[in-house]
């Protein structure tokens, strides 16, 4: 079925995709993308302990920065904590296009599947019940589903430049509207990530398309010619 469009550019989904192999298996795909998705970075900044003390009491930072005058060296004297990206959004659920379809699950369950999904994902996946069953077939091959007892390692895929490893800090789900047998019909889930950074290789790979992004960013370097910069 087409929307009378033939050429209309395919728009790219975001989703929450488990990494590693377990059951059940958790992919979530965005049935809309968020209308908008916030970023956070904190770095906090720190007197050196070598430079701490001054006479009868500590050095502020301020002091610490009103003896240093050159700023290449205070840049690298101050001590600088680089906290964790997080990243957070609302995911909207509703299955009013599919119930209009006539799709025989939305219409028995709505879209409590998707959110079940969701909530699979901030649980331990040694309380999985389908995961205990598997371990016991599993057992005589010393394979097992359900091996840590923490909740399951999720990816945000965001298009083709993000692909970012998280944990979900939190996960408020509203329901907004319910079918005749009380299943959800519509809902919004508020979630708030933290990238886990360092040497793995989903986050790898997305730090170097931002580092690629920052070169592109180059062409637009004659704009200094319009700031004003002291001699």
């Amino acid at each position: 079925m087409t929307d009378g469009f033939p050429n209309k550019p395919k728009i790219l989904r975001g989703a929450f995709v488990e990494f590693g192999l377990s059951l059940p298996p958790l992919v979530v795909v965005f049935q809309f993308n968020p209308l908008q998705l916030s970023r956070n970075r904190s770095l906090s900044f720190a007197v050196p302990p070598a430079d701490a003390q001054s006479g009868a009491r500590p050095k502020t930072l301020r002091e610490h920065h009103a003896g240093i005058p050159d700023l290449l060296e205070l840049r690298e004297k101050q001590l600088v904590t680089v906290a964790e990206q997080t990243i957070g959004f609302e995911i909207r659920l509703d299955a009013t296009d599919k119930l209009d379809e006539g799709d025989a699950i939305a219409k028995r369950y709505g879209i409590a599947p998707q959110i079940a999904t969701l909530e699979l994902m901030v649980l331990p996946k040694s309380e999985s019940q389908v995961g205990s069953l598997a371990d016991q077939l599993g057992k005589s091959e010393g394979f097992s589903f359900t091996k840590v007892a923490n909740p399951p390692l999720v990816l945000f895929i965001f298009g083709r430049k993000r692909v970012l490893p998280v944990n979900i800090n939190s996960m408020n789900i509203t329901e907004t509207e319910f079918s005749t047998d009380l299943n959800p019909l519509r809902a919004t889930v508020a979630v708030n990530l933290t990238v886990i950074e360092g040497t793995n290789k989903p986050y790898r790979y997305s730090r170097a398309v931002v580092e690629a992004m920052s070169m592109i960013n180059l062409a637009n370097i004659t704009d200094v010619a319009n700031v004003a910069v002291p001699g």
